[in-house]
């Protein structure tokens, strides 16, 4: 029994070294690829005012909790399907099998890897998550409002600023400038034109504004233009996100349940994103029955496969959790179970598959 003991110790070391070198693999090429997504859009924004690499390696640093909340049980369902399938290419789970080891003691390695991926991802969820939220949306305005100045050059159109246009005359000093032309197109359905004869670049904690002096205002819309006079004219523009009201993704747990009790209007989205922030973690609960099971069938198909198996479930997987989602917002379904919808049913999947393969 000692003996029997002893060597399945090591076959469970043996299969999560593994489990760790392709998740490790793994979470690196996922990292890449949705660091990729993320830094394109934000890439016009950052290169309009010439950010530093330093800045951009700061805005990757801060978008890694958001990140690594979608590729840990990405990256655990990858190295499972790798591991596993390439045992069932070479026989190893039928040999194991063969010899009395049933399958739910096979998979015993998935339980501790997946384990740590919940408690890993339950920390970036509720807490380095929001963190790293509020720290992203904080440098964008700060390297922005601090490098946009110095794109404003004389005679050029300057477009740093989203649904913005500036053009100078002169620029006498690094923050006054005169000759000032500005195109506003922020709102659809309403242009400002405002001209002025100097101003100064204003920058405050939140955003970058110009204090005009002397000069016009055009408003057009459908109906009328509307022209107004001025002397002096604080025009405000907003260098990154709004910086009025905090986004669901940089409020903590607690900001969010005590916001759904005391805000009548927010306690939809606050408590759908409750939710969220506990199932996308618990994700990797339903990978330790799911991804073994999967393995059996994708590992016939090469490492192509288990990338297109592990792909079609998070499909899968983000569909229902959407679909759950305007089901609650519509009142068609209540709050948890419109939330849970997506993690219910993938569990029930989950169990019954793994059942079917134990019991072979």
């Amino acid at each position: 029994m000692r003996y029997f003991i002893r060597g399945m110790l090591l076959i469970h070391r043996a299969i999560l070294k593994e489990l760790l070198s392709s998740f490790l693999l793994s979470i690196l090429f996922l990292n890449f690829t949705l660091m990729m997504e993320k830094l394109l859009r934000l890439s016009r924004l950052l290169a309009g005012v010439g950010a530093s690499a330093y800045d951009m390696l700061k805005i990757v640093f801060y978008l890694q909790p958001q990140i690594l909340i979608l590729s840990i049980p990405m990256a655990l369902l990858l190295s499972v399907l790798l591991a596993f399938g390439r045992m069932g290419t070479d026989n190893e789970i039928t040999i194991l099998k063969t010899s009395g080891m049933p399958f739910k003691k096979i998979a015993v390695p998935v339980i501790y890897l997946g384990l740590v991926c919940f408690i890993i991802g339950l920390g970036m969820s509720f807490y380095l998550s929001p963190k790293g939220s509020t720290f992203l949306r904080k440098g964008l305005t700060d390297i922005l409002a601090k490098r946009a100045p110095m794109t404003i050059e004389e005679g050029i159109f300057n477009t740093a600023f989203k649904n913005i246009m500036i053009l100078v005359k002169e620029k006498p000093s690094p923050t006054s400038l005169s000759g000032i032309f500005i195109v506003d197109e922020r709102k659809k359905d309403e242009q400002k034109i405002i001209v002025a004869r100097d101003g100064q670049i204003v920058k405050e904690e939140d955003t970058l504004s110009f204090s005009l002096s002397a000069g016009h205002i055009y408003i057009t819309n459908k109906a009328m233009i509307t022209e107004i006079q001025f002397e002096k004219y604080h025009f405000k523009l907003t260098p990154s996100i709004d910086p009025g009201e905090r986004k669901n993704s940089e409020m903590t747990p607690g900001e969010l349940l005590t916001g759904a009790r005391t805000m009548g209007d927010k306690k939809v989205p606050y408590t759908l994103e409750f939710y969220r922030r506990l199932s996308m973690p618990a994700i990797c609960l339903i990978i330790i029955f799911l991804g073994p099971s999967l393995s059996l069938m994708a590992g016939k198909s090469g490492k192509l496969g288990g990338l297109t198996v592990g792909l079609s479930v998070f499909a899968v997987y983000y569909t229902l959790l959407i679909y759950g989602e305007n089901l609650a917002r519509s009142g068609k379904l209540p709050l948890a179970a419109g939330a849970w919808l997506s993690f219910t049913v993938l569990s029930a999947f989950a169990l019954i598959v793994f059942e079917k393969v134990n019991r072979r």
